[in-house]
C-alpha cells in the first residue's frame, strides 16, 4: 500500500484525532492514502464512521504496542 502522508495524533483525546484527520485529508488529492497513529481507543469507531460519512474509504486498522494505526483513502 502506498502511503502519501502520516498523521501522528498519539496522546490526543477525542475529538482531536478526528479534527486533525479532517485537516490532513483536506490537503490530500482524491485517491491518496493517509496513515493515522492514535492512542485514544475511541478513535476506532470515530474514524471508521467519519471516513464512511465523508465519502472516504476506510482501508484497514491494526494495533501495535498500544498504538492504533488506521489507513484511509481519500474519496
Amino acid at each position: 500500500m502506498n502511503i502519501d502522508k502520516v498523521l501522528d495524533a498519539k496522546g490526543l483525546a477525542c475529538p482531536m484525532p478526528i479534527v486533525k484527520t479532517k485537516k490532513e485529508m483536506n490537503e490530500l488529492e482524491s485517491g491518496q492514502v493517509l496513515e493515522i497513529h492514535v492512542t485514544d481507543k475511541g478513535a476506532k469507531n470515530d474514524l471508521t464512521a467519519w471516513a464512511r460519512s465523508g465519502g472516504h474509504e476506510f482501508l484497514k486498522h491494526e494495533e501495535e504496542d498500544q498504538i492504533l494505526k488506521f489507513w484511509i483513502k481519500k474519496g
